[in-house]
């Protein structure tokens, strides 16, 4: 009997998952039509654009973050994108010096040219390279997702469906303008394009041709990429003769609920409660009385820093103070610095659950957490700052198992 029942079961799946992937199929194919279709040829992009770029395309339902037809809106109990992990794995020492390595070779072997981006854009060279290595590994990473297979899905399936959308649209448009072919359009599974990974809309926005061949090309020519990077954040608002940022010691009376882009202070105030560079070398004259920004990537649990607003620009690019942080470092690194002095030290094994969670009851308590994602970002760690002071648990602005308990 028993047999016969799982029998019939598998009988039945067999059926039923066939018949489930059709009818996402068909309902993505509507979708289609009444909803990107009528943008793009509002666009200029002809029909026969269109139909080559989704000739035999379905959702792929194997990408992240995805809310598929009759099920819950929910965050993955595990990060998916590296720049949101572990502080000590994405700034690993042979990530970290393998990138500076190369950027050394390249910044010789590309000396004169990013001379002259440098020149147009006031952004430094290191930063460029230090970009284009984490973006793409320096034009060597492999990049083999069908962009529309990827932001069809994305605009269809995902929480982010708006934004998406916006970008399948401008990935038509690429395609439109004589940029790539359907075929050449290849992506990562967010959809980012070529060496510099820009996503379609900041293709048309900020790519450059920097080689004078008529073509904006970040797949292939290295003026076109390196430019194009460097125009991105001018654009973003780069502001020339400041740095990203230095590694810094702050004291516990300095508390890391004042950390974040919306809180500055005078780099001279800050020195004059204590913080002093990692180095023991002082803060530039230039920057003395400029304001800056207290970072904690890690909370109290990491390295600390002093950031400028060039540190915002660089998470203009990508939203994540780790990678802001591994840009600005592997820069430095390029220019002869060192390792970073602070430890990452061992915290609570939390899920990106755990954090939404922990989220939801801190804005339950009247914090401000920034957006409810299960991600650890400036204004979670500070709300838990707050939190930690009310309940007489050490300050260490950082998601704990005893925080969570106590909520």
């Amino acid at each position: 009997m028993t047999r016969l029942c799982l029998a019939c079961l598998a009988l039945l799946l067999a059926f039923a998952l066939p018949a489930r992937a059709a009818a996402l199929d068909e309902g993505f194919r509507r979708y289609l039509e009444a909803e990107i279709w009528p943008e793009a040829r509002a666009r200029g992009v002809p029909r026969a654009v269109f139909d080559e770029a989704f000739r035999g395309v379905s959702p792929n339902t194997r990408l992240p973050d995805l809310i598929l037809p009759g099920g819950k809106d929910t965050v993955a109990e595990i990060n998916f994108q590296a720049e949101f992990k572990s502080g000590a794995d994405y700034l690993s020492e042979r990530a970290v010096a393998g990138n500076a390595a190369t950027g050394r070779r390249l910044l010789a072997k590309h000396r004169d040219l990013l001379a002259r981006i440098e020149r147009q854009s006031g952004v430094p060279s290191p930063i460029i390279l230090a970009i284009w290595g984490r973006e793409s590994a320096f034009g060597a990473a492999k990049i083999p997702m069908n962009a529309f297979e990827v932001l069809g899905t994305k605009a269809y399936l995902s929480r982010r469906k708006e934004m998406f959308r916006e970008e399948l649209v401008a990935a038509l448009q690429i395609v439109a303008d004589g940029h790539l072919t359907v075929s050449q359009m290849k992506s990562s599974w967010a959809g980012a394009l070529g060496q510099p990974q820009f996503m379609p809309s900041k293709f048309l926005q900020y790519a450059v041709d920097f080689d004078g061949d008529g073509r904006r090309d970040i797949w292939n020519s290295v003026p076109d990429t390196l430019a194009s990077i460097a125009n991105y954040l001018k654009a973003a608002g780069w502001r020339t003769g400041r740095d990203w940022g230095f590694e810094a010691m702050i004291p516990a009376s300095v508390s890391c609920r004042g950390e974040g882009p919306d809180q500055a202070f005078r780099i001279a105030d800050l020195v004059a409660a204590g913080v002093t560079r990692v180095s023991g070398r002082p803060f530039p004259a230039n920057e003395m009385n400029s304001p800056g920004h207290l970072l904690f990537p890690g909370g109290r649990l990491g390295p600390t820093f002093v950031a400028t607003p060039n540190f915002y620009v660089i998470k203009a690019y990508n939203n994540s103070d780790l990678y802001a942080l591994f840009v600005g470092h592997v820069a430095d690194r390029i220019l002869g610095a060192g390792p970073l002095t602070g430890r990452w030290q061992p915290a609570d094994r939390l899920t990106r659950g755990d954090v939404l969670r922990l989220q939801q009851q801190l804005v339950v308590s009247g914090h401000d957490v920034g957006t409810v994602d299960g991600l650890a970002g400036f204004r979670t760690r500070r709300s838990i700052g707050v939190m930690e002071q009310v309940l007489g648990l050490p300050e260490t602005c950082w998601p704990s198992k005893a925080l969570a308990e106590r909520l």
